[in-house]
This record gives structure tokens, sequence and C-alpha cells, in this order.
């Protein structure tokens, strides 16, 4: 488990060690990768891709394990769609067709499963729609990265793709919406971007937790912080609209509930949660290692 998501979501952990998990934090000292970095960075607050690269490791050295990777690649993106199929009779059950979709984006596949199938539609001769992928300010992939091959891990085991990348040695602040602390994003997301299908914005997540906390006293339910990335467009592009006058229906997925990430509102209620500057050179020095 990502050290930044260990220390911050401890609940998701206790629940994984009450069934019987044993949860280590990432980078940890059961890896070769993970020695190495907490080697040069004794205080690394992890990232997806280290995760990752210990995930991996640990598996290729054991003959009764297997690995799946649970995002980014293309047969996930595939698998999620069955979200954006269902939205699609959902809204014909409630007789309107959106004009924007909108989603958060870590490494892709929760984007991808709700927009794929309507994207889908237009390819085959259906109507546009506005798209709109939302990341992290702290891990802009898309909206500040280099469109190139790269590895998926730290470690440089995952395989190597083509996509938005921050380059594979870049380490996100510690926000709390750990899904989304990915330095790169699927490749057909990427694609999508690069030719122009869809949008991509980032945004912090102070402002998102305040989207998250007006969804809550509105709808009852709390979101995950991932999911607040999505709200805040949402709430946004609403407003966008109230202002011009325009009217246009708006389809966003609430990807989680946030029952288990309460620490982190409980932080934002009391005022010490912090938004992270782009970090320009960090990712500068990261992309060096990156092919174009």
């Amino acid at each position: 488990m990502v050290r930044a998501s260990f220390d911050q979501k401890p609940y998701r952990r206790l629940m994984m060690e009450t069934y019987g998990a044993s949860v280590v934090a990432s980078p940890s000292m059961d890896t070769a990768a993970g020695r190495a970095i907490l080697a040069e960075h004794p205080n690394s607050t992890g990232s997806l891709g280290m995760a990752i690269s210990e995930a991996v490791e640990d598996t290729v050295m054991r003959e009764d394990t297997h690995y799946a990777l649970g995002s980014v690649l293309n047969h996930v993106m595939l698998h999620q769609t069955v979200i954006g199929l269902e939205s699609i009779k959902q809204m014909e059950m409630a007789g309107e067709e959106p004009d924007v979709i909108i989603a958060c984006a870590g490494g892709g596949s929760n984007f991808a499963g709700l927009s794929f199938p309507w994207l889908g539609q237009t390819f085959r001769g259906g109507r546009k729609y506005r798209v709109i992928a939302v990341e992290p300010e702290a891990a802009p992939s898309m909206t500040r990265g280099r469109f190139a091959y790269d590895y998926g891990d730290t470690a440089k085991l995952a395989p190597v793709v083509k996509m938005y990348t921050l380059g594979h040695d870049f380490v996100p602040e510690p926000i709390h919406a750990g899904g989304l602390r990915y330095h790169g994003m699927s490749p057909q997301v990427s694609l999508l971007k690069h030719e122009g299908f869809i949008e991509a914005r980032s945004v912090h997540q102070r402002p998102c937790f305040e989207a998250g906390i007006q969804f809550a006293r509105t709808e009852g339910l709390i979101p995950a912080p991932e999911s607040t990335h999505a709200i805040r467009a949402a709430i946004d592009e609403a407003l966008e609209c109230k202002k011009t006058g325009e009217k246009k229906v708006i389809l966003f997925n609430l990807s989680g509930h946030g029952y288990f990430d309460m620490t982190s509102y409980q932080r934002y209620l009391e005022g010490k949660l912090e938004d992270y500057e782009y970090p320009a050179e960090e990712v500068r020095l990261a992309l060096e290692a990156v092919e174009a």
C-alpha cells in the first residue's frame, strides 16, 4: 500500500487486516526496488509507480503468485466500460442525453469506464460530447506532462507504453486522493487527449474537498477524495451555465464513497489541508529520463 495512503487512510488498511491481509507500506524493505528507493529517500511518501514496482518484483519471485494490473492498461479500460454502458441506459430511462461528461483521472480506468461507451457512439456516427478528464494539480500528467514512451512504474519493471507522463521517477506530493497519485495516464486515454477528442483540467485538493462537502450536504453521501475532482468540475460547469444562461445536461461519475477517508475530511474541516504547487523542476528532472 502506498506509504501516503498507508498513513492517511488507516481504515482501509484496518479493514484489509480485519479480513486477514498483511499490509505493507510502499516503499518497503521487502523488495530490492523498495530498498533502493529508501536508501536514496528514507522518508519517501511513495507513489503508485513505486508500489507497482514492488508488487511486480514480489510476484516474479514467487511461483504461487500472479499479479493483475488494475489500471492504465487497455484490458482494464475495457473491463471498466460497464460503468459507461450502464450510464447510457440510465440516461435513456431519464429521457436525457449528456452535453458534458466528466470523470476524475489518475491512471485512467475510472475515466475510461464512464466515457469510452459514449465516445464509441460518437465514433460510430453519433452525437459529439464534451468529455472532461479531471486530474490533481499535484500530478497533472495530461495537462503538464509529455506524450512519450515511458515506463509504467518507478523500477522499470512494467511495460513501456506511449502516454502522457510526468516521468516514471516523479513522485507526486501526498494529496489525499491517493488513487490519482500516478505519474502517467492510460495509453488509450492519452491518445484521445492527444487527438483532441477529450479535454483535461487539473484542480487543487482544497477546492475539491469544498465540492465534496457541498455534495455531501446536498445529496447525503460523502464522496471519496478522488471523486471530488469530478464533482468540482461538474459544479464549475453548472455555475458557468448559470452565468451564461445555457441549459446543459452534465453527467459525472461518483466513483466511490469517502467513509474510509474521514481523516482527510477532518483535515479539511480543521483548515489543515494544503494545496501543493506544481513542482515544475521535479517534473523537468524526471522527464530527462523519458524518450520523446
